[in-house]
């Protein structure tokens, strides 16, 4: 536990720093992730999924 203390935690900038960059490599991580599973449970169901239908379609009409 002491390597940990005196590599991470010793002095407040250090701790502030690893606090705040394991913050934001959680939230990215974190959004990501339930952007997949997003995607995952809404699959056909997004513009993403069912845009070439339409923008052919409009294509073809012109």
């Amino acid at each position: 536990m002491a390597p940990i203390y005196n590599a991470f935690f010793r002095r407040n900038w250090q701790m502030l720093g690893l606090v705040f960059g394991s913050a934001f490599v959680f939230e990215i991580a974190y959004d990501n992730g339930m952007n997949k599973v997003w995607d995952n449970i809404n699959r056909g169901r997004q513009w993403k999924d069912i845009r070439h239908k339409y923008v052919e379609a409009a294509e073809e009409e012109e």
